[in-house]
């Protein structure tokens, strides 16, 4: 890797699913000075653990080590784990407005087939989709729709699950 470029990180963090604990892991990447660029969070299938998903860019893989290790120290951590492109399985979910006329609507509708895009919502003025897939795949489609006018745009952030069987809370921790 480059000296300097940075590279965009997945971690995957069960917490016990109490109040504050997002803000504690939240808090110590910010105090830290890391940008998180993507976050999201949800219950897992056992409703007193949440899931956090992060994605933050760092310089080197030390980085990323001694922040998996400060995460643990955390209270109500129960497991911290770096997730690759190649073990993982991770997508996003974008919503987007687009405004549009009679000859920009079925140039949009062709990009969004193309793109397996659904159309959720329809006006005279807009067409809003909902498009779900890989980061590349949601940057493709958005340069393509730099053309259009965006109206809005929500993102959810990387959501991630490791390939395979084996569960992340039945992995060992990796000192």
């Amino acid at each position: 890797m480059e000296k300097g470029k940075l590279v965009k990180r997945t971690l995957a963090i069960l917490v016990n699913n109490k109040s504050g604990v997002l803000m504690r892991v939240v808090g110590l990447f910010s105090r830290r000075g890391y940008n998180i660029n993507s976050l999201s969070v949800g219950e897992t299938e056992d409703s007193s653990i949440s899931r956090i998903t992060i994605v933050v860019a760092v310089g080197d893989k030390s980085i990323i080590e001694q922040i998996k290790r400060q995460v643990e120290k955390l209270v109500d951590v129960i497991r911290v784990y770096e997730l690759t492109s190649n073990n993982s399985l991770q997508k996003e979910l974008l919503l987007v407005k687009i405004r549009v006329d009679l000859d920009s609507r079925s140039h949009l509708v062709d990009l969004a087939e193309i793109f397996k895009a659904k159309i959720i919502d329809v006006t005279r003025q807009t067409l809003t989709l909902q498009l779900t897939g890989d980061l590349d795949k949601l940057d493709a489609f958005m340069e393509m729709a730099s053309d259009y006018e965006i109206v809005e745009l929500a993102r959810t952030g990387i959501t991630a699950l490791e390939r395979g069987s084996r569960a992340l809370s039945d992995i060992e921790f990796e000192n």
